[in-house]
């Protein structure tokens, strides 16, 4: 397969993957809406009874929406053989081991214990902090406490006392604070009473999952139907059983753990998160009147990096890389106009640490950052792949619109003189202009020819003397 072929391939397959993602959005958005007309309908309802003035009112919560959060619930299993046991002391001991093992690995996954009711155990994913990468988190969670069961029943030779049922659902959570540190939402919807139902229904050893929770996990773990469970509105839905990673994603030399192809698929989607938690940050702190340098400019670059970036041929790990530095590229505009790409590279390392990104990529990130300085002058593929889409819009059909926002925002920091002294800097610019990448010079290079042709009359045009009327 040539590289066009694969290239188209690999847009075919993007396309799929968003066309899948909007059909779960729909999904959950249809699900949410029917809660909020049914939650409408009982506050109206309520309202029609009066209660005596002695009565105060009480305020009412805030009610936390999370519109994709994933609930855990985790049933332990043995106490049936408890009763009589030679070894019932020591057996408590270690279900209280299990029961503080398994609130270790919840916070080493940012998952929240929400509840506590004798041997039954909720957790939820994407609480602490909404994110989208939850539902993987929780499944990872689920097998280390599935691990630590083993572990504390002596390994896998020995006869498992204590064992886990977990059941694990996706989908959008109504909880209401309770100010209490032990059960801190008191969840509503039918999210809990499925996510219920699917640990129950699952064996011992196993972890449970629903068709949504699936949908949104199956390109990470192996997953084998489990039967089908009633869902309220829904009929019968398929659940699954997930045996483990994708033999594709694991490590060889420590089994078990997942490998550095696994860590770029799960970046790939985090990257999401950390997109809008920067176009959040410079949507609210960027200066005034950046009429070029701008979150639509951010977004294109971000855009046209990883079109660019696919058909160059590059990886999963290297389009991730690229993304994140032309999500940064323009960010340091918030602290200056001068020096705003050192800036970037400043702000990038500082919130992509809380990411766990290594410090050998962070390096490999500012490098790309500092590459869009002015002129470009890449190195490498990665560099000359932001650079070309950086100035992408030399090429577009939108050119003088996009320049003119350029001048303008030049023009109010008194960087450039008149308009005309603009257009001519601006041609003398795109006369020595070169794309770097073979994608960009197909793309972009008879278009840019244009805009020369299109420079060159206005120019000409400006210079003629004004006829005088007869």
């Amino acid at each position: 397969m040539d590289n066009i072929e694969l290239y188209i391939s690999r847009i075919s397959k993007l396309a799929n993957r968003n066309k899948e993602l909007n059909r779960e959005m729909n999904e959950i958005v249809g699900r949410y809406n029917f809660i909020q007309k049914q939650n409408d309908k009982y506050l109206n309802l309520l309202s029609n009874f009066s209660f005596e003035d002695e009565y105060v009112k009480k305020p009412r919560k805030k009610i936390h929406r999370f519109k994709r959060a994933s609930l855990l619930y985790a049933s332990i299993e043995g106490f049936e053989k408890l009763s009589g046991h030679s070894r019932a002391e020591h057996l408590m001991d270690k279900l209280d081991e299990l029961q503080l093992a398994m609130d270790d690995i919840a916070k080493k996954y940012n998952i929240l214990k929400i509840k506590t009711v004798g041997d039954i155990y909720i957790y939820g994913g994407g609480m602490i902090e909404e994110n989208r990468t939850n539902p993987i988190d929780v499944i990872l969670a689920a097998f280390e406490m599935q691990q630590a069961a083993i572990e504390i029943n002596g390994g896998e030779n020995n006869t498992a006392f204590w064992e886990l049922s977990i059941g694990i659902h996706t989908g959008p959570v109504l909880a209401e604070p309770t100010g209490k540190k032990s059960a801190p939402y008191r969840l509503a919807g039918d999210a809990v009473n499925f996510t219920s139902r699917l640990g129950k229904a699952c064996k011992a050893g196993n972890v449970n999952i629903s068709a949504m929770t699936y949908e949104l996990v199956k390109e990470f773990f192996t997953c084998n139907s489990s039967g089908e469970m009633p869902v309220k509105y829904k009929g019968l839905m398929e659940s699954y059983y997930v045996e483990g990673i994708l033999p594709d994603l694991i490590n060889i030399e420590n089994e078990g753990n997942t490998n550095r192809d696994f860590d770029v698929k799960y970046s790939l989607i985090q990257f999401l998160d950390i997109q809008e938690e920067v176009l959040d940050m410079m949507e609210q702190n960027l200066p005034e009147k950046l009429y070029y340098h701008n979150i639509k400019h951010t977004i294109d670059v971000v855009t046209e990096v990883e079109l660019i970036g696919w058909a160059e041929g590059l990886n999963e790990e290297e389009i991730l890389i690229v993304k994140l530095a032309a999500l940064f590229h323009d960010s340091g505009h918030i602290i200056s106009y001068d020096d705003h790409e050192l800036n970037g590279t400043v702000i990038a390392r500082k919130m992509l640490r809380k990411y766990n990104y290594s410090d050998e990529m962070l390096d490999t990130i500012c490098k790309l950052i500092m590459a869009t300085q002015f002129p470009p002058n890449p190195q490498s593929t990665l560099e000359k792949v932001i650079c070309d889409s950086d100035l992408d819009y030399l090429g577009r059909t939108d050119f003088i619109p996009v320049s003119n926002m350029l001048y303008e925002e030049l023009k109010v920091r008194k960087l450039v003189g008149s308009f005309n002294d603009w257009n001519e800097k601006q041609l003398k610019f795109i006369k020595k202009h070169q794309y770097f990448t073979d994608k960009a010079q197909n793309l972009r290079e008879v278009n840019k020819n244009k805009q020369i042709e299109r420079l060159e009359q206005l120019l000409a045009k400006e210079s003629k003397p004004n006829n005088v009327a007869g």
